[in-house]
């Protein structure tokens, strides 16, 4: 058996804590580990190979970095240059996992949810595996814990219809439906919540998307076939993937195959998919709160308050989400954090940097803070990881000077090659190739302040570049 971990996602429903450049997989909600570690530590039990993760290109460095820190060598990473949706992203996974003769069983998981019961949740796998060896494809319905509007429903066949331990026929795939259809819904006992896991064998879902779509079949085998492979990454033809069509696996292939099985689980699952829905897995104290960061509340009840970095206090609020972050406050009633969507797309319609980026920003490299700016100048914390080095590269517009906090640098400057260690510093004239580079055991942590007629991301000439950035 294969995982396939899906890490997509464009970093709207827990705005501002996740972004379109950093979304929630990335983030650590409910531990030390973020939900993409999670996903991995949830399954590699069961796990007869190592996973193939579906991501976006420019998520790259992050899912390598997460998973080296969960000691996990993923089979391949496989990169997606444009978003097509599940159906394209699983039919690539399968086809990798194809491609030595082997045709193994996959375990599709989104790497964004949580589940509460690890043990429960591998021990339904293993009793699906048989219904899936025998050619179901199989998705993990949840036992409703009560009439949610917000997710999708799966019917499964009346009167328990079973083909293997627990697996039953789906009758049929419903929309998010109404109150009262979902209490309906409830009540019956046969529907459940469409969780987005799948397990099946590779040659069945190719399969059915041969008969159901084989136009995006096609286009799946030539991006792949065309891919680019390095020692890190695999990254789809864009052209070939550009021209596929983009839908879901439940649209593509579930809703139409004769093969479509569910198995109805109860593990404390979780999709994360707004503030309210992560306020219900937080620990909370006993009136409801569930805080995280530095949080003072007096005379509050069933509220939710994010703050890593300053005190927020809150005083006779009911209901509420506080979310703070170095760039933004988002202040909501839990009724309508399923709108948040909603202020994202008006940042992006004023062309704001929020939606897509965190004031702290993430490179393979390391990370840097703008933590002031000004009329031609800006400060920046840069932290650059243990043997890490960052472009070869020049600048038209601005100068910088950089004054080393802890640990050491190599500076390239020109033709001459210096190293500073804490509290010392250096000149970088505009114009000027320069290289910075961590050759410790430790961060290099320094403060760069920029100054000129131009302080943009994009005033940047790369020379040489080890992470293959133009």
């Amino acid at each position: 058996m294969i995982p396939v971990i899906l890490s997509g996602g464009s970093g709207t429903r827990l705005w501002p804590l996740s972004r379109e450049a950093f979304p929630k997989q990335f983030l650590n909600l409910l531990g030390k580990h973020s939900l993409l570690q999670s996903t991995w530590d949830r399954i590699a039990p069961l796990a007869t190979s190592a996973p193939l993760v579906v991501a976006n290109e420019e998520h790259r460095f992050m899912v390598a970095e997460q998973l080296r820190e969960a000691d996990c060598v993923p089979a391949g990473i496989l990169l997606e240059p444009v978003g097509r949706n599940t159906a394209p992203a699983i039919a690539i996974a399968a086809l990798e996992a194809m491609a030595g003769g082997d045709d193994p069983l996959l375990l599709v998981l989104p790497s964004d949810h949580v589940i509460v019961d690890a043990d429960g949740f591998r021990a339904a796998v293993k009793s699906a595996m048989p219904s899936a060896q025998a050619g179901k494809l199989i998705t993990f319905g949840i036992v409703p814990t009560g009439p949610e509007t917000g997710y999708g429903y799966i019917q499964a066949e009346g009167g328990h219809a079973a083909v293997g331990e627990g697996v039953r026929a789906v009758a049929q795939f419903v929309e998010k439906p109404d109150a009262a259809t979902a209490s309906r819904y409830v009540a019956s006992g046969d529907y459940f919540w469409n969780s987005g896991m799948f397990l099946f064998k590779a040659s069945v879902y190719l399969a059915e998307l041969a008969q159901h779509r084989p136009e995006m079949l096609a286009a799946c085998r030539e991006a792949l076939a065309k891919a680019k492979r390095d020692a890190d990454f695999i990254r789809l033809d864009k052209a070939a993937f550009a021209a596929c069509p983009s839908d879901s696996i439940d649209y593509a292939v579930m809703e139409k195959t004769a093969h479509a099985a569910v198995l109805p689980i109860s593990v404390g699952w979780n999709d994360v998919g707004s503030w309210s829905a992560l306020w219900e897995v937080a620990e909370q104290d006993g009136n409801g709160n569930a805080h995280h960061g530095d949080v003072l509340a007096q005379d509050c009840r069933n509220t939710l308050a994010w703050g890593d970095r300053r005190l927020v206090a809150l005083l006779g609020l009911e209901n509420v989400v506080v979310v703070d972050t170095d760039d933004a406050v988002l202040v909501a009633h839990k009724d309508h954090v399923q709108d948040v969507k909603g202020i994202v797309a008006e940042l992006k319609k004023r062309e704001r940097p929020e939606p897509t980026w965190h004031r702290k920003v993430y490179r393979p490299w390391g990370s840097y803070d703008s933590i002031d700016m000004g009329e031609r100048f800006q400060v920046k914390r840069i932290t650059v990881k243990p043997g890490a080095s960052l472009s070869l590269q020049m600048h038209h517009h601005r100068a910088e000077h950089w004054i080393v906090v802890s640990g050491t640098g190599r500076i390239t400057r020109g033709d001459e090659t210096i190293i500073l260690s804490e509290n010392q510093s250096t000149y970088i004239p505009l114009g000027v190739k320069h290289r910075l580079e961590n050759p410790g055991v430790m961060p290099l942590e320094l403060i760069e302040v920029q100054s000129g007629s131009y302080l943009g991301e994009d005033d940047i000439v790369r020379f040489e570049d080890v992470y293959g950035r133009g």
